[in-house]
């Protein structure tokens, strides 16, 4: 298989397989007018197998939302086709309207102008919780 290099944008790695199409959907690449590839499943030494979101285009991502959906992912930004900087994502300990709360007694669910904002509690699982009602949430994207 082959996939052209980009001269300037952005590649997600270190993408756990099979989150891929999470971020391309969650990060509606599907709306660029750009060219995105997604290769799934490639192999990686470290990983075992891995995603890779390739994007010919600069444009500004949340990392928050990545490091929520997948805390070990880098990011790269290619200028000219060259590395130009890599960032490491993690667990944010704060996310804001990337999960709602499936509380139904939530402030959130009366109030629809108030953002849903979850704090991280337990960064060895990965738990977050909603700082207005303390509820989890009941999946991850």
């Amino acid at each position: 298989m082959n996939i052209d290099s980009i001269r300037n944008g952005i590649v997600i790695d270190h993408i756990e397989a099979g989150k891929g199409m999470d971020i391309y959907h969650f990060l509606r690449l599907d709306e660029l007018d750009c060219s995105v590839a997604i290769i799934k499943n490639a192999a990686s030494r470290k990983m075992g197998k891995k995603d890779i979101i390739k994007i010919d285009s600069a444009l500004d991502i949340d990392l928050d939302a990545l490091g929520y959906i997948d805390p070990d992912v880098s990011v790269n930004i290619i200028e000219n086709g060259e590395l130009v900087r890599k960032m490491h994502v993690e667990l944010p300990e704060k996310i804001t309207n990337i999960i709602k709360c499936n509380n139904p007694r939530c402030i959130t669910s009366v109030e629809q102008e108030i953002p849903h904002i979850f704090k991280l509690t337990d960064r060895s699982r990965g738990v977050y919780r909603c700082i207005y009602c303390e509820s989890v949430p009941k999946h991850k994207m």
